[in-house]
């Protein structure tokens, strides 16, 4: 059951994530979520990174709460949170921003469709129009770019 309630938990980040992103980063938080896109600070971190720990803060209270009451429901959820952005941290900012430089030249179908599908949602540099707001999941047009270039 543990399992279960940490896998779930996962998957639904997904559509969180794309709902945050679009309509609280995208949103009412764009100051902050600005300089990802437009490039305007140069130094190692970014405005963008607060979203880190506005995202941490529910992950880590619902462990700590979850973890007083016998390990129950809420430190699972907050468990499948914290994988989800342990996934994010390492495709997001190490993968597509090479923040560390790795895998610079995968072929892996799908590390190449996220890619391609982040790419396209920078390319709009201002607050509205953007597209691709998900993480792991992106269109299917990009999944097809890249696995049918393989056959």
């Amino acid at each position: 059951m543990n399992f279960s309630i940490v896998l779930l938990t996962f998957i639904l980040m997904e559509g969180a994530t794309w709902i945050i992103h679009k309509y609280v980063m995208h949103g009412f938080l764009w100051f902050l979520h600005r300089d990802h896109h437009d490039h305007s600070n140069t130094g190692a971190l970014e405005k963008n990174d607060y979203f880190f720990v506005i995202f941490a803060l529910p992950a880590i209270a619902l462990l700590y709460w979850g973890s007083l009451n016998n390990f129950d429901f809420r430190f699972y959820i907050g468990f499948g949170i914290t994988l989800y952005g342990i996934a994010y941290f390492w495709v997001h900012d190490i993968f597509i921003h090479q923040r560390i430089k790795t895998l610079q030249k995968t072929q892996n179908p799908y590390f190449l469709a996220i890619r391609r599908a982040h790419k396209q949602h920078h390319k709009h540099t201002g607050q509205h129009d953007g597209e691709c707001f998900g993480f792991l999941w992106v269109p299917l047009k990009y999944f097809r770019m890249y696995f049918n270039a393989k056959q």
